[in-house]
């Protein structure tokens, strides 16, 4: 049992105490934000941005690029969809929950693309594209960046995208030794695969009372 703990929290011993607490807090502001958006809650970015800022000085201290770049672009992307969804698209009702349509999904492609192109050129200008880790952070960032485009504009395939990179990020944060943001990947999956379902009932209901 002792041998778990240490391969789950071991590395705590040599972090600041301040750092172990604000990642405990941007996990559950995380958490929070992430149930919100299953919930379709506007209070899913106010709760996302607060966990953003606090990953983005977290992994910055920590060097690990590609995830503070994640979490900057979360922050930038939570103020646009906070927009979005509060945009009325006639006098009663705001922007809709609703399936991306071919022109999004082009785009959704170019987004990857252009992520999987940009976080390369990154890694490589500071050194940091040095094993599969650097493989991993490069797929994971382009997933993300394409989930959170689509989770801001209120489209139901944003769940996929956060389904898919949980899933990778929930060994890779283990590896890298940050055990309670592994878990709050973990945790994300399973809200992520209820969010979709409940996004999924909500347009087969909207479509049966159209």
């Amino acid at each position: 049992m002792s041998q778990i703990f240490d391969f789950l929290f071991g590395q705590y011993t040599e972090y600041q105490t301040v750092d172990i607490v604000l990642e405990i807090i941007a996990v559950v502001f995380g958490f929070l934000s992430v149930w919100f958006s299953k919930q379709n809650k506007i209070w899913v970015f106010p709760t996302g941005m607060i966990s953003t800022v606090l990953f983005v000085y977290l992994l910055f201290k920590w060097e690990l690029l590609g995830d503070m770049m994640i979490n900057a672009y979360y922050f930038i992307m939570s103020v646009y969809g906070w927009f979005v969804w509060t945009r009325k698209v006639d006098e009663t009702h705001v922007t809709p929950i609703s399936r991306t349509t071919s022109k999004e999904k082009s785009t959704s492609i170019l987004i990857f693309i252009a992520t999987l192109i940009f976080v390369f050129t990154v890694y490589k200008a500071f050194d940091k594209w040095n094993g599969w880790v650097a493989y991993a952070d490069t797929l994971t960032t382009a997933i993300f960046f394409v989930g959170m485009w689509l989770m801001a504009r209120r489209k139901i395939e944003n769940w996929i995208f956060w389904i898919i990179g949980d899933i990778i990020s929930v060994p890779l944060y283990l590896y890298k030794g940050f055990t309670f943001t592994s878990f709050q990947y973990l945790g994300f999956t399973v809200i992520a695969i209820f969010g979709y379902l409940a996004w999924k009932r909500y347009l087969n209901n909207n479509l049966q009372t159209a």
